[in-house]
């Protein structure tokens, strides 16, 4: 992982660690086995009774909430410094900076915790920790003086004529500065008024991940389509939460890439084979002759079912990602990773990159301090790519490397923004597969209270974070992972009030009825259909395929009410509103749809605000009962959940008319209690 609080003479002092230990090799070598369980103990015996940042479940709530409030009330300020930035260069496209920013940081200045020292020197100055991973300053994440990633924080504070130590540490100035550096590039490539899709060769500029003089590589270039991936999917599918303010453009993904290099980004998962400079997709094989992918032959009649079901004809579909089995089908040799020698695989360690998911990949790709770890997970969606072998080991966690399985989670372990639902869920997913594969008993996972220090756990404790184990200096994930959320993932049980409504793999539940059954429905036709398909599942075997049809005797656009129970809360589980959650997996073949959720409320039905559904990948939409900011009113509502539990009336699918039919897929439809 990437920062570290070592504790040194009580206080706290940053070390940035990226994601295994040189020093803890070494000490590998030097160490009987004998001497380090005599030193585990001791280091355990004396962290535990450690006055250290521990908290109880309920703290943890209250830490998370007061953190993100803290973030909202900076980011007001952020609002004015984007539009002072546009006014500056308004040649540049409308929410381009916006969305950058979501993805380099969440919207956060001091990610890196770097500061001015009290010697007069600024943090840049000096070593950062082991001198390993760059850092990523401020809220664009500008990389600056290191020797492997491009130095853009020098070049943007050439572009705006500005102290390069103000843009590091001056939010207003790191977003102005960065504005002027892409205007600059801009005027360079000759674009005088660009579209979005336009701007792909100078967000790869602005990544950093750029090597001077290094030779064209797969693995690189897909580094580069992540980072320009994720500050465009920002865009298209737009962010509204905890003060962060991205409006949502509709991208027309097929001119910033490719539809082979779109289906490795939206792919569920990667596998990376550095020796070969191959990037594998599950389910899919690579033919060199077209230079291609294409799907695997035991695949190919459900790939084409799905095209049958009305996909795009010709466009590779992501395969599911319970379709593959997540161990490599080949050997994937990284440039770092070894013999685990005569150790089994046993235990498991969570890690946070603290960095970008696009930073960590070019990394791994090439670092001199030979550090690595067996997949990396992105925040957004929960995309996973695999970069060493399972029985091979990885370089992540020291002493214990050569029995553990290493995961990297994207984000920073003093940012909560980043520990999303769609990667809590690919980790968990990816964590029982160790257990099935490995005998790793599921139950041995951790599920006390997250913890901002080291805090050595027993090692009968299998499941652990980078922070729980012996010999670290490393604290991630840190306070704000969700232990105890993500026991109940990996276990399958969830809250014992948690309620899976409908998966679709027996019957199709509560969805009984056609799309326009109800009379609320507008703009499509009698001929649309909903149906339980096995072409394309996002969980499981089965999802349910809604096939849209425009209604030619209308103008109307599309307003589609969904109908759970026939729309009768009779037919409908009750669901508390206190700390509950309704939400579902979907997945569009095209842009510019949207989705809401409707609710039998005591005084009439309310409907949530619409949240974009981004094209050809798997999302997850969820809405908070107990959020009046969610919540709308509909037929005799209110705009907000009077009641102390309701039931689901129905989801809302929203677009434009169109000519076209349209395909969805939703899958899992639940309630979440987190209390």
């Amino acid at each position: 992982m990437l920062i570290t609080k070592k504790q040194v003479n009580g206080r706290a002092i940053a070390c940035a660690v990226i994601m295994g230990c040189v020093s803890n090799l070494a000490f590998a070598k030097s160490t009987s086995a004998s001497q380090q369980h005599t030193n585990e103990l001791k280091q355990e015996q004396k962290l535990v009774n450690a006055p250290d940042a521990y908290v109880s479940e309920q703290k943890f709530q209250q830490q998370l909430s007061e953190k993100l409030n803290q973030k909202t009330l900076k980011r007001q300020a952020y609002k004015q410094h984007f539009y002072d930035a546009y006014a500056a260069f308004p040649q540049l496209p409308a929410g381009l900076l916006e969305a950058i920013a979501f993805s380099a940081s969440r919207w956060s200045q001091d990610n890196a915790s770097l500061e001015p020292s009290k010697s007069g020197k600024r943090a840049s100055d000096i070593s950062y920790g082991h001198t390993e991973r760059p850092v990523a300053h401020g809220i664009m994440g500008l990389y600056h003086k290191n020797h492997v990633f491009r130095d853009v924080a020098s070049e943007a504070a050439k572009a705006y004529r500005v102290p390069v130590e103000d843009v590091l540490f001056d939010a207003r100035t790191n977003i102005i500065a960065t504005a002027a550096l892409l205007d600059q590039w801009r005027q360079a490539s000759g674009l005088h008024q660009p579209d979005l899709e336009q701007m792909r060769p100078l967000l790869e500029k602005l990544s950093g991940l750029e090597e001077t003089g290094a030779a064209k590589s797969s693995v690189k270039q897909y580094a580069l389509d992540s980072y320009v991936f994720d500050v465009l999917s920002a865009l298209d599918r737009g962010v509204d939460d905890q003060g962060i303010d991205v409006k949502q453009h509709s991208i027309q993904w097929q001119k910033v890439f490719d539809q082979q290099t779109l289906l490795k980004l939206r792919a569920p998962m990667l596998k990376m084979d550095m020796s070969k400079d191959q990037i594998e997709i599950p389910g899919y094989d690579y033919d060199v002759q077209s230079e291609t992918y294409q799907p695997k032959q035991k695949d190919a009649s459900k790939n084409q079912s799905s095209l049958n079901a009305g996909q795009t004809k010709g466009q590779l579909q992501p395969p599911s990602i319970l379709s593959t089995d997540y161990g490599p089908a080949r050997y994937v040799q990284s440039p770092y990773h070894g013999s685990r020698g005569s150790s089994g695989t046993s235990a498991v360690t969570v890690h946070t990159t603290q960095g970008s998911y696009a930073g960590t990949i070019s990394w791994f790709r090439n670092n001199p301090y030979s550090v690595s770890a067996h997949y990396v997970i992105r925040s957004s969606d929960g995309q996973i790519t695999q970069m060493v072998r399972e029985y091979r080991k990885a370089h992540h966690v020291g002493v214990h490397n050569p029995y553990t399985l290493g995961i990297e989670h994207e984000g920073y372990v003093n940012n909560p923004s980043y520990y999303t639902n769609a990667m809590y869920n690919a980790s968990a997913n990816l964590v029982k597969h160790f257990c099935s594969r490995h005998s790793i008993n599921c139950s041995t996972a951790y599920r006390g209270s997250p913890s901002s220090g080291i805090k050595v756990l027993p090692s009968s404790v299998k499941i652990k974070g980078h922070q729980h184990f012996s010999n670290q200096t490393h604290t991630d994930p840190g306070i704000y992972w969700n232990w105890s959320g993500y026991y109940q993932r990996i276990n399958g049980s969830g809250s014992p009030n948690d309620k899976m409504l409908d998966n679709f793999e027996n019957s199709e539940g509560h969805f009984i009825h056609t799309p326009a059954y109800s009379g609320s429905t507008k703009g499509i036709s009698s001929a649309s259909t909903a149906s339980r398909t096995s072409a394309l599942s996002r969980n499981g075997q089965y999802s349910e395929q809604i096939k849209l049809v425009d209604n030619k005797y209308s103008n109307a656009n599309w307003s589609v009410r969904f109908l759970s129970g026939g729309g009768s809360p009779s037919n409908n589980q009750q669901l508390s509103k206190a700390g509950g959650r309704i939400g579902f997996w979907v997945y569009s073949g095209g842009s510019g749809l949207s989705a809401a959720m409707s609710a039998d409320d005591s005084d009439g039905t309310e409907r949530t605000i619409a949240r974009s559904i981004p094209a050809n990948r798997w999302t997850y939409l969820e809405w908070k009962l107990d959020d009046s900011k969610q919540w709308r009113s509909w037929v005799g509502g209110n705009g907000i959940i009077s009641a102390s539990s309701v039931t689901l009336d129905a989801i809302w699918f929203y677009r434009n008319q169109t000519s076209y039919n349209v395909y969805l897929y939703i899958d899992d439809v639940q309630y979440r209690f987190e209390g």
